[in-house]
């Protein structure tokens, strides 16, 4: 497997993209995606995740461009505009970000990093993880458990769904109850996340599209269902807590739909209205509407974007030593490419020239060790101003180097000279093919496009 190879990724995500334009993106599956990943030329790692707010795949390649290459079917139905494309250094501090909190919608929340663990390993079963993403992904998890222990990025309610929920866990007892979102955009997902970690026993996503409600639904690890908004009247007499963010002109609930409701605690997050005002009239109702939750955010909000910036400089940081790894690694493979095809050259000249000189008379011990000592200080007289070279690439980060010595120094590229490729004397045939200024040649053309 590549050790030495370059990350690329893509991005379909809340930022910029609508949910069904998230939904368009890679398969139905993060796994789906990777084996698909996998089957395309040149790819030699992948990873995927998955989740309500964002569609996201990697590539390993031997170069960026090919990694854009590869990526290139992963969002054929999407506009441009909603697509952040992302190179080597970019993909892997965008991971970071992504794992800390940093990317979602609302900021620094808890459930990401567990969906990063678990797309981790679905790419590790579909074969998908070699050394460039394991190293990766691990120093992404890594970060986003600093930025949770360290910061206070994950403290207090920022979003107007989850204040939604923590208003309703103060007013109402959770436990067991039965919750009923309506809306399945940016802040019905939150809340039905905000409640998967209350004591709810049931959670209904209602929304005009099914579909979009079926994903939320999913997304949940409480026993969840998805329904219509026509049905919306069958189900509301079984909720205890009722939250409602969807985009609809007019009012979805009146007070006729609550007459049998019981005790309830309705939350309207909606602008305009989703819930009549006009239901606070019904006993054992109580309301509360968008007003009544902004003030809560404003405060976290403002709290959280401060941890913030704690956290890019921690990112700033890791990433510096994941390059720093990553520019070791890339030269120590290079140079170890190199020493082995030399020794194995090595082995080969010297086999034959110690059976030629057994010969021509034979040769003692000690002479065996001396020819032997010859070739091995050969070996590494000649390779040392490479190894200089190949350590200066790597800190200056210059890839092409390394990789255009990778295939100069191909180990298995050993095999010996053909007949009539060389001369009597050791000097190669002028029509012989394998001149160092063509090879040459063709390696740089090869890594450079």
């Amino acid at each position: 497997m590549n050790q030495t190879g370059v990350l690329t990724g893509i991005s379909v995500s809340h930022a910029s993209a609508s949910i069904d334009e998230i939904n368009a993106a890679g398969a139905e599956s993060a796994r789906g995606t990777v084996s698909d990943l996998l089957a395309r030329p040149g790819v030699d790692e992948a990873f995927a995740i998955r989740t309500c707010n964002r569609s996201e795949a990697y590539v390993v390649t031997d170069r960026v461009a090919r990694g854009y290459h590869a990526l290139e079917s992963f969002a054929p139905d999407v506009r441009d505009g909603a697509i952040q494309r992302l190179a080597h250094e970019e993909s892997l501090r965008h991971l970071m970000r992504v794992a800390a909190g940093l990317e979602s919608l609302v900021i620094g929340e808890d459930q990401i990093i567990g969906q990063v663990r678990e797309s981790f390993e679905a790419a590790r079963a579909a074969g998908g993880i070699g050394p460039v993403l394991e190293d990766a992904i691990t120093k992404a998890i890594h970060v986003g458990e600093r930025a949770r222990t360290e910061t206070a990025i994950n403290e207090g309610v920022v979003s107007l769904g989850s204040a939604a929920v923590d208003l309703a866990d103060r007013r109402l007892d959770l436990a067991d109850a039965t919750a009923l979102v309506v809306g399945a955009g940016e802040m019905g997902t939150l809340a039905a996340r905000a409640l998967d970690d209350t004591g709810v026993s049931q959670i209904h996503v209602a929304n005009r599209t099914i579909p979009h409600a079926e994903y939320v639904a999913a997304e949940v690890d409480t026993d969840a269902t998805a329904i219509a908004l026509a049905d919306l009247a069958r189900v509301l007499p079984q909720a205890d807590l009722l939250v409602t963010a969807t985009g609809s002109p007019e009012p979805l609930v009146d007070p006729a739909d609550l007459t049998d409701a019981g005790e309830m605690v309705c939350v309207d997050i909606a602008r305009p209205r989703d819930v009549d005002p006009a239901v606070e009239s019904v006993d054992a109702v109580t309301l509360y509407d968008i007003d009544a939750l902004e003030s809560v955010t404003s405060r976290t909000r403002e709290q959280r974007e401060a941890e913030a910036r704690a956290v890019e400089e921690m990112i700033d940081e890791e990433l510096d030593r994941l390059l720093e790894s990553f520019k070791r690694r890339r030269a120590d493979d290079a140079i170890a490419s190199m020493y082995e095809s030399a020794d194995r050259v090595k082995a080969r000249e010297l086999e034959e020239a110690l059976t030629k000189l057994d010969a021509q008379g034979g040769l003692t011990a000690e002479q065996r060790e001396t020819v032997e000592a010859l070739a091995d200080a050969l070996v590494g007289q000649l390779l040392a101003a490479p190894t200089k070279s190949l350590r200066e690439a790597a800190g200056e980060d210059d890839l092409t180097t390394i990789q255009t010595a990778m295939q100069l120094f191909d180990p298995e590229f050993d095999a010996p000279p053909s007949d009539g490729a060389a001369t009597g004397n050791g000097t190669q045939s002028p029509d012989a093919g394998g001149g160092h200024e063509g090879r040459s040649d063709g390696v740089h053309n090869e890594v450079s496009d």
